[in-house]
């Protein structure tokens, strides 16, 4: 193969004395867009003691270049009179002569199930699980309304508090799908599946009403004529419950579904790597994974297909005559979009109310305008939210516009009424929203346990001189 323009084959033919160019094809300039690249591919065939000169082929499609190799490999017809094999042409090209090798073998049983998906069986329970009992103000979690039998036990004890955990969560009817060796293996604990099957269970309902975006997609206005809304997802575990798997197992479900086109917005850059991890340990490729800077803003987006990572940084970048990232993701995206949004880290977007600050009245932040405009433009897209701490004021949660907290269908009519009601309730109105949600099947809060824990209290006496320092 070749990646470059003519100067250098010229330079590979020259240096190949004695050797016929007998293939020279052009690939579709798309050829590799999936994997990130609009890079011009050639594909070269040299033969020894064979004539050369043949012209370069452009190939419009894949299936046209596969045409022109099999066309080579065809095996030439037997010559009138048999010739010594010290006189024989040498076969050891390329191409050439594959047709009379030893076939590959069929790939085997076990090659064929590391490709196997498996849906996630789990039992519907009449009724909830019962709950243990409380140490201090939390419960051991379980899942209180499905009995997962593909999943492993979490490595370490979860709890949730005893306000979340007296909860059940309700009947889901979504059936996921994961790589059978990650469901056999039991990759995934009961906390994280449990996840999975609700979350997407959620991306299957849509918000009462119709919406029409107004300002730019930073609000939604209620109108017969406007489209339906996905319903989101809110996972707020702590630390120790592996929200990078549950949100890797999530967009691989619709990754095997034929959805392959995902946005993953995260805090910092070198969460990438850590992505990256996450969803190679479900059964994804690292490649699947590409980081917008790979693209300079208002250069389309070259990749046919796969997650696309970027911070909310970048999310909020503007150039003026280049454009915007936001509008670059918009056109990769394209019209009808279906797949995942996960806004990692979603308190980064709090600020998109503004409101009153320590120094007055403040606007809204750039980066969760642009984080609710992704989302106000793409109605059918899957969105959701990881944050163990999503909000510490209920105007911070002006940003999640799909867990359906106002609008149709509410007590409240709109994000204004709905922060003016709640706001003076403080953190105890915060929890009640977080109960209701989970109810609705849209919230999953967990954390590490303490139990087993053991703490020694180390006492130092302070000198003398120590004292008068510290006075």
């Amino acid at each position: 193969m070749d990646h470059s323009e003519g100067g250098s084959s010229r330079a590979w033919i020259k240096a190949s004395e004695g050797c016929g160019l007998t293939l020279h094809l052009l690939l579709p300039a798309n050829a590799y867009a999936k994997h990130g690249t609009g890079q011009a591919v050639k594909i070269m065939l040299l033969e020894k003691g064979q004539p050369g000169g043949a012209d370069l082929t452009p190939c419009e499609t894949l299936a046209a270049a596969l045409a022109h190799i099999a066309a080579v490999q065809a095996p030439a017809s037997p010559a009138p009179s048999p010739v010594p094999r010290s006189m024989r042409p040498s076969s050891g090209s390329l191409l050439g002569g594959l047709s009379a090798r030893r076939r590959l073998p069929a790939p085997t049983t076990r090659e064929r199930v590391s490709n196997a998906t498996r849906n996630i069986d789990y039992t519907v329970m009449a009724e909830p699980a019962p709950v243990e009992e409380a140490v201090g103000v939390y419960l051991p979690y379980r899942p209180s309304r499905i009995a997962i039998g593909c999943a492993s036990q979490h490595p370490t004890a979860l709890v949730e508090s005893i306000a979340m955990g007296s909860i059940t969560a309700p009947r889901p009817s979504y059936r996921p799908q994961l790589p059978a060796h990650v469901v056999d293996g039991k990759v995934l604990s009961d906390a994280q599946l449990e996840t999975l099957i609700y979350a997407s269970d959620a991306f299957e309902r849509d918000l009462p009403g119709r919406f029409l975006p107004a300002e730019e997609g930073l609000s939604l206005t209620p109108d017969d004529a406007g489209q339906p809304y996905r319903t989101g997802f809110f996972l707020a575990d702590g630390t120790g419950a592996g929200k990078g798997r549950q949100v890797a197992s999530i967009i691989l479900d619709q990754w095997l579904r034929r959805r392959r086109k995902h946005v993953w917005i995260s805090k910092t850059e070198t969460l990438l790597e850590d992505a990256r991890r996450d969803w190679t340990a479900v059964g994804g490729l690292a490649l699947d994974i590409q980081h917008l800077n790979q693209w300079k803003l208002g250069v389309p987006v070259g990749a046919g297909e796969g997650v696309l990572f970027l911070t909310y940084a970048t999310l909020r970048s503007n150039r003026g005559d280049k454009g915007t990232r936001l509008r670059q993701i918009l056109d990769w995206l394209g019209d009808g979009f279906d797949g995942m949004i996960v806004f990692d880290e979603a308190h980064e977007m709090a600020g998109v109310a503004g409101g009153e600050g320590r120094f007055g009245t403040k606007d809204g932040s750039d980066q969760g305008i642009a984080g609710v405009r992704l989302q106000n433009l793409l109605p059918r897209a899957r969105v959701l939210y990881v944050s163990a701490t999503g909000a510490s004021d209920v105007n911070n949660l002006a940003y999640a516009t799909r867990l359906g907290l106002w609008g149709p269908g509410t007590a409240f009519a709109d994000r204004k009424a709905f922060v003016e009601s709640l706001r003076r309730g403080g953190i105890a109105a915060l929890e009640l929203i977080a109960r209701d949600l989970k109810m609705q099947g849209l919230y999953a809060a967990r954390a590490l346990s303490f139990a087993g824990v053991e703490y020694d209290i180390l006492e130092h006496q302070l000198t003398v001189d120590q004292i008068a320092v510290c006075a």
